[in-house]
């Protein structure tokens, strides 16, 4: 962790996809620490691997485990898809997907295609933002998006909030660090949310969102 407290997820997956590569990885597979693989997901990966393919399988949520944890082989029939993702069937590929969909709780792509997007964006700290910055990245640099049936991924179940309000601070400067590299504001559900909530302000004249009371303006910084 930085000094700050804030996580380097950034750089700290670049550090993994490097170290990777250096002992000859042709694949890269990512994975969030709450996502338990499925039997099929390394496979499928594999089938679909492709240069300049961005691969997103389907990641499922379970619900609180039962008492002595969770069955692996019954995650399948508990878990619920994300409703806002595509969910393709064994063996099938989506292509052309939306980048704004892409999220880094379970991904894939070739070293090559990696080398070509140039890793995450390491601006970015702690929680948000980053996932997203590198989906714009590799769409710009002619990478599509394709969601891989048969790679499931399963995330375990814990406490959260709705909005994320625990990580307000992340998100309003991370969000300022996109806006600058990309004109626009990213997890803006997020925002609005907050806002509801009178936690956030949008500052129209600037398009900057700040926090309330206490609290500096995040101006996006001026391009380099």
């Amino acid at each position: 962790p930085l000094a700050d407290g804030r996580l380097p997820l950034a750089a700290a997956r670049n550090a993994g996809a490097a170290r990777a590569m250096a002992l000859g990885a042709d694949l890269l597979v990512f994975l969030d620490v709450d996502c338990v693989p499925g039997p099929t997901l390394l496979d499928s990966y594999v089938n679909a691997a492709h240069d300049w393919a961005l691969l997103c399988g389907t990641v499922a949520y379970l619900p609180p485990p039962p008492r002595g944890g969770y069955r692996l082989d019954e995650l399948h029939d508990m878990a619920r898809p994300h409703p806002a993702r595509p969910v393709p069937a064994h063996g099938q590929v989506l292509r052309g997907g939306d980048p704004h969909l892409f999220w880094s709780l379970s991904f894939a792509l070739t070293a090559r295609t990696w080398r070509h997007v140039g890793g995450f964006c390491e601006d970015y700290t702690g929680y948000g933002g980053e996932d997203t910055d590198f989906a714009a990245t590799a769409a710009h640099r002619g990478v599509d998006l394709w969601w891989v049936g048969g790679a499931p991924a399963y995330h375990q179940h814990h406490p959260t909030h709705q909005p994320p309000v625990q990580h307000i601070d992340d998100i309003l400067r991370n969000g300022a660090i996109y806006k600058r590299r990309w004109g626009s504001w990213p997890m803006e559900g997020w925002l609005r949310a907050f806002e509801a909530r009178g936690l956030a302000v949008y500052d129209h004249a600037a398009d900057a969102w700040r926090k309330a009371e206490p609290g500096p303006l995040l101006r996006a910084p001026s391009a380099p």
